[in-house]
């Protein structure tokens, strides 16, 4: 029997970290890609070895994880490098989800993919997407205040990514994050009670 999965997105400051988290203590198992980079270019990841052939040694820091900044710096003054870091990545990213997703034990799992509506076929495999959504100005806001970043870095950041249409889009729940945190507090235990139904409802048809 294939999981119960609620893929959840937003924008970069939207609070989908707050939301994820809200969802584990309701007893929800998460699936986080952002984690997933991050372990699979940590000293020793199954990603580094292909990095280092694809980019070259400097990509790596002391320690033998992806010098992160150093990344960054080649994705933005060549243009063939995202894809090219992506072809290796994304591939990886996919499979780890797929097989933890399939592991998990809760009712129903929450797969974190920031770039949900950017990645090809993260939306077929959800059952349901939740968007977090808030208005493109607190986003700004939060993202400067927590990474010190200027106001350009981030709306560079955001124009790379879906809008905030785009997003809205293609959600068949949205968790509204413009006015604290009891008011998502409220929506995710909603949610949660929604997403155990439905996955009931899947296990009753024997999807």
């Amino acid at each position: 029997m294939s999981r119960y999965i609620v893929g959840l997105t937003g924008g970069i400051g939207s609070g989908k970290s707050t939301v994820a988290d809200l969802f584990v203590a309701h007893g929800a198992q998460l699936v986080d890609t952002d984690a997933i980079a991050h372990e699979l270019t940590a000293p020793n990841g199954a990603a580094m070895p292909a990095l280092i052939a694809e980019f070259g040694a400097d990509i790596a820091g002391s320690t033998g994880a992806l010098d992160r900044a150093a990344m960054r710096r080649r994705v933005f003054s060549d243009p063939s490098a995202r894809g090219r870091l992506e072809a290796v990545l994304h591939p990886l990213i996919r499979t780890l989800s797929a097989a933890r997703c399939q592991a998990a034990n809760s009712p129903y799992v929450i797969l974190a993919v920031p770039l949900l509506v950017e990645s090809g076929n993260y939306r077929e495999r959800c059952d349901r997407v939740v968007v977090v959504d808030c208005p493109e100005s607190l986003q700004v806001e939060r993202v400067m205040a927590r990474n010190g970043m200027v106001r350009e870095e981030v709306l560079a950041i955001m124009a790379a990514q879906a809008t905030r249409a785009q997003r809205l889009a293609v959600a068949d729940d949205v968790v509204v994050n413009d006015d604290g945190r009891d008011r998502i507090v409220r929506q995710v235990a909603e949610l949660h009670q929604k997403y155990l139904l439905l996955s009931a409802e899947k296990v009753k048809a024997g999807c």
